[in-house]
């Protein structure tokens, strides 16, 4: 049976990741990012070569408007929505202690990173709550990409951790919700993972990480979110709605 997934920022980064590791696994895939198709046409080439359908939408996820089209299209086009994977955010513009930031950058990251898969979700739901009954192989799933700072205190990006910390909170209340349709939702919580949301801090998560930020000693990859995405999407995880899966290489576990 035909799978499609809906990957939010599925042209770099995590997202990227998460598209490779899903076309790999026969999945079809609807993306969708800021930039315009002519600067992803290659990356979407890259995509299409696995053999796999591979359509993309220019869409912020944090306007109403472009959610909309964005979802109308992808059921235009692919007829349902098997998977969706809530990965587009983005990070402050400047980084400001928490005494001195500003409303306008918690509006926007608010809107993106919260507000934005919150209302994509709830119309995804209802369009695979009309598909059901769920109980094929094409079983649908949500999976949210948060941020181990949904938990962990970074005072100088303080927007950005209040909207992972709120995201945590929409896979808990959608799990809750959709859990008598059996349609399962996961959060998938990166930790420092090498992307261009990250290159501006490179050398600094490098000396940490050598002196044992991080357990396993390496940066993240976005392959290994890609992973983790696949196996829960592909159905791996049964019976496990609402549950956290860390990408972290340890860093979130409690150490003396």
């Amino acid at each position: 049976m035909l799978k499609t997934a809906l990957v939010t920022g599925g042209t770099r980064g995590i997202g990227l990741g998460i598209a490779e590791a899903l076309s790999a696994a026969g999945w079809d895939l609807a993306l969708c990012g800021m930039r315009p198709p002519d600067a992803v046409a290659d990356v979407l080439g890259a995509l299409r070569a696995t053999g796999r359908r591979i359509e993309y939408w220019r869409a912020d996820v944090g306007v109403a408007a472009d959610r909309e089209a964005l979802v109308a299209g992808a059921l235009d086009r692919f007829g349902a929505i098997t998977a969706l994977v809530n990965n587009a955010g983005r990070a402050p513009r400047v980084r400001a202690d928490l005494l001195a930031a500003g409303e306008d950058s918690f509006e926007e990251l608010l809107r993106t990173n919260l507000q934005g898969p919150y209302f994509l979700t709830q119309a995804i739901a209802r369009h695979m709550i009309e598909t059901g009954p769920h109980d094929g192989p094409a079983r649908p799933a949500i999976v949210f990409i948060t941020s181990v700072s949904a938990d962990l205190a970074s005072p100088n990006r303080g927007e950005y951790c209040v909207s992972k910390a709120g995201l945590a909170m929409a896979v808990k209340l959608f799990a809750a919700r959709l859990a008598e349709h059996a349609i399962p939702v996961y959060e998938v919580r990166p930790g420092i993972i090498a992307t261009d949301m990250t290159a501006g801090v490179r050398e600094v998560y490098d000396r940490r990480i050598a002196d044992g930020l991080v357990p396993e000693r390496r940066w993240g990859t976005p392959a290994d979110v890609g992973r983790a995405v696949a196996t829960l999407v592909g159905g791996q995880l049964p019976y496990a709605t609402g549950t956290i899966i860390h990408v972290d290489g340890g860093l979130t576990v409690p150490r003396l």
